[in-house]
C-alpha cells in the first residue's frame, strides 16, 4: 500500500472527481428550469456519487472484493456522467468547450479508476490476523 496516501480526499482522481462534481453544480444552475427535475437532478447525482465511491472503496480498502467493487460503482457514474454532459451540449445547456472539457474530466476519472482497480492489492489493506 502507499503509505504516503493516507485518505481518498489526498488521492488525485478523488479530487479531479470533487472539481468536476463542483463544476457541474455550477454549469447547473445554468439550466432550464424543465430540466431541474431531470438533467439537473441525474447530473449532480450522478457526479457526487463518483466521490462518494471513492470515498467508500476507501473505506473498503481491508477486502479487496468490496474496494474493486466500489471503484467499480465509481467508474459507472463516471460513464453516465459522459452521458449527461453530451446531453447537456446537445441541448445547447452547456457551451461545446466546457462540455468537452468535462467529458475528457470525465474519461480521465474513469482511466484513473481502472488503473486502481487493476492494481487493487497495492491499495487493499488485510484484515489483521488477530482482528478474527
Amino acid at each position: 500500500m502507499h503509505e504516503f496516501i493516507h485518505s481518498y480526499q489526498e488521492l488525485q482522481v478523488y479530487q479531479l472527481a470533487f472539481n468536476c462534481s463542483m463544476d457541474i453544480y455550477n454549469l447547473s444552475r445554468g439550466f432550464p428550469d424543465d430540466e431541474k427535475e431531470l438533467l439537473t437532478r441525474q447530473s449532480l447525482t450522478a457526479s457526487r456519487s463518483v466521490c462518494a465511491s471513492i470515498a467508500e472503496a476507501w473505506g473498503k480498502r481491508r477486502y479487496c472484493k468490496a474496494f474493486v467493487s466500489k471503484l467499480s460503482d465509481a467508474q459507472a457514474e463516471a460513464a453516465e456522467m459522459q452521458t449527461w454532459v453530451q446531453v447537456a451540449i446537445r441541448c445547447g445547456y452547456l457551451e461545446s468547450e466546457a462540455g468537452q472539457e468535462l467529458f475528457g474530466h470525465y474519461r480521465t476519472i474513469f482511466e484513473a479508476l481502472e488503473r486502481l482497480m487493476n492494481n487493487a492489492a497495492v491499495w487493499v489493506r488485510p484484515v489483521d490476523g488477530g482482528l478474527h
